[in-house]
């Protein structure tokens, strides 16, 4: 039992002597550097499943910037899925240049980040070093915004936009994006606003200012510091084109209005064609009866042979007449 028991301790003690060893350069390491860490702490680290290498070089890095984080901080923002070296790059940066930046505020922004191809030590050295946005953005390509003077003369603008990224609104502020479009609409509206395009192009300052004093930084993640006008150009008239479009669509509403008088004429001339034809129809059939209404009168008495002839010498001498008439209308000046 006695050489059991000694073994056991044998084990154990080499596998103290291996945690020790693993962890002893990490160790000495964070005391040399002034950022002590214990060898028990260590052993932690790694049994929560911490990298215990990236805390401590950290913290290092931290406190030997002057910024005292401690690893608990460190590892807590590890745990929850942030990057604890951006963090602290940010807090040393936010640092130098005199920005206040509160541990848990970096830790917010990084945390924020995740995802969208940026990081907390970005938006700190944005804040430090001011960017530059084309307006409109390259990438989607539009190679300008467009707007209509009042005298119908469409201008095209680009602009471009400096910002500093503001802290205190990074999180849960708008993006790049909404700085974009909210320049893009002020500058439509400023040179709609013109009396003329020849205004636009004498005093294009006046869109920056109009639009810089619009406040259009105003809950986004960033501050507008200026507004610069990078390119004017004269585009279509506009204008005209509307006017023109608008004459050719009453063009053709008054054509389909006299489409419709027409039919109607045409459906009106084939009702009276239709109704001289049924009274066309009405003559004959009384003329047909007169043959008869004759003879009847011839077997009742009431028409002699005189009366008779003398009714067929009306009626030739009207016939003649009828046709003099024909041949003097045929025969007379074209």
């Amino acid at each position: 039992m006695g050489l059991i028991f000694l073994s056991l301790l044998v084990l154990v003690a080499l596998a103290v002597l291996a945690i020790v060893a693993s962890f002893l350069g990490l160790w000495v390491k964070s005391i040399i550097s002034g950022a002590p860490v214990s060898l028990l702490n260590l052993v932690a680290m790694r049994l929560r499943g911490i990298p215990p290498s990236l805390i401590v070089n950290s913290r290092i890095t931290a406190v030997r910037s002057g910024l005292d984080v401690s690893t608990a901080q460190l590892e807590s923002h590890y745990l929850a899925g942030g990057n604890v070296e951006q963090v602290v790059r940010a807090l040393i940066a936010a640092d130098k240049a005199g920005i206040s930046l509160t541990f848990n505020r970096a830790c917010a922004i990084d945390l924020a980040t995740l995802g969208t191809g940026k990081n907390v030590f970005e938006a700190v050295r944005t804040s430090v070093n001011p960017k530059v946005i084309d307006c409109p953005n390259p990438a989607s390509g539009q190679q300008s915004i467009t707007g209509v003077a009042k005298d119908g003369i469409a201008v095209k603008a680009r602009a471009r936009v400096t910002v500093r990224t503001n802290l205190d609104r990074f999180v849960g502020g708008a993006t790049e994006e909404t700085i974009i479009a909210r320049v893009g609409e002020g500058i439509v509206t400023t040179i709609g606003s013109a009396q003329s395009y020849k205004e636009v192009l004498e005093f294009p300052d006046r869109i920056s200012k109009t639009v810089l004093d619009k406040g259009l930084d105003s809950g986004t993640a960033f501050e507008i510091l200026s507004i610069d006008i990078a390119e004017v150009e004269i585009g279509d008239n506009v204008g005209a084109k509307l006017q023109a479009e608008q004459a050719e669509a009453d063009k053709r509403v008054a054509q389909a209005r006299a489409e419709v008088r027409r039919a109607a004429a045409v459906a009106l001339e084939q009702e009276m064609k239709a109704k001289v034809q049924e009274m066309r129809a009405k003559v004959v059939e009384a003329e047909a009866l007169i043959p008869q209404a004759i003879a009847e009168a011839f077997r009742q008495g009431h028409l002699g042979v005189m009366d008779y002839y003398r009714l067929r010498n009306i009626q030739a001498d009207t016939e003649m007449r009828r046709s003099l008439a024909r041949e003097e209308g045929e025969s007379g000046p074209a």
